[in-house]
């Protein structure tokens, strides 16, 4: 049996981290639910969220939706307290070069830096977002594998926009404050349902909402302020499909 809380795991929130999940842990166990005595590191991200003793882990809602909906249970969603955004939304900063002037129709012929074609953040948001407002898709790509290197990419100049989930971008800003001062936020896409919590098929998502619910609120300040935490909430599932799947990137190279 794992848990894991892989998608905003930073060392440098490593131990607020912990101390969530012992926190959580120590609750399961009051209820007689096994729980496991650390999180999982260092596995990938897939291999957790489709082992099926997975007891607790975070997902994002693209993979949710496009390929976890129906093989594992959703929990709930934490609440990072995000401003413009209902609680257990979120949204991407768009993030350019702090010297490249324009708006966002400047920056679509150029060169979009992105985690991964299932990053609801990384890759659907921006797209969804240039579609809502009648615009062409972005078609010069550069995967990265992290939001953190998609940073580092429009900082260097390999590439000239990126959309930054906004929990990684606090982080940026707290802890990579040189990379945050290279770079400028030109606007943020639009909120959707946060990074949920999610459980293989055989557990009960309710004790382990509540369980989440109380450790949050019961967390210290330092803590609770290290990882961004305001609250849990019940997002329904129907909320997380209904967000638009664009197509995979092409990751053709840019124009001469």
């Amino acid at each position: 049996m794992i848990a894991a809380f892989p998608m905003y795991d930073w060392p440098q929130v490593e131990h607020s981290t912990d101390a969530l999940w012992s926190a959580i842990r120590d609750r399961l166990r009051a209820q007689g639910i096994a729980a496991p005595d650390r999180l999982t590191r260092g596995e990938g991200i897939w291999d957790i969220w489709e082992r099926t003793d997975l007891l607790l882990a975070q997902t994002c809602g693209m993979p949710y939706r496009t390929k976890l909906h129906g093989r594992v249970r959703l929990v709930g969603t934490p609440d990072y307290g995000l401003p413009g955004a209902l609680p257990g939304y979120y949204y991407s900063e768009l993030i350019v070069r702090v010297d490249e002037d324009g708006d966002l129709a400047d920056f679509l012929p150029r060169v979009l830096a992105f985690s991964g074609q299932d990053s609801q953040s990384g890759w659907a948001a921006p797209q969804n977002l240039v579609a809502s407002m009648g615009l062409p898709p972005f078609t010069h790509t550069l995967h990265t594998g992290a939001h953190r290197e998609s940073a580092l990419a429009v900082a260097s100049g390999r590439a000239d926009i990126a959309a930054i989930d906004a929990v990684t971008w606090r982080l940026i800003t707290t802890h990579v404050p040189e990379l945050a001062a290279r770079l400028r936020v030109l606007q943020h896409t639009d909120p959707t349902p946060g990074l949920p919590f999610i459980t293989a098929l055989a557990h009960d998502a309710g004790p382990l909402a509540r369980a989440a619910a109380e450790a949050i609120a019961e967390l210290s300040h330092a803590d609770r302020a290290a990882l961004g935490l305001a609250g849990f909430v019940a997002i329904p599932a129907a909320a997380y499909l209904a967000v638009p799947t664009p197509p995979a990137p092409s990751q053709d190279a840019p124009a001469a």
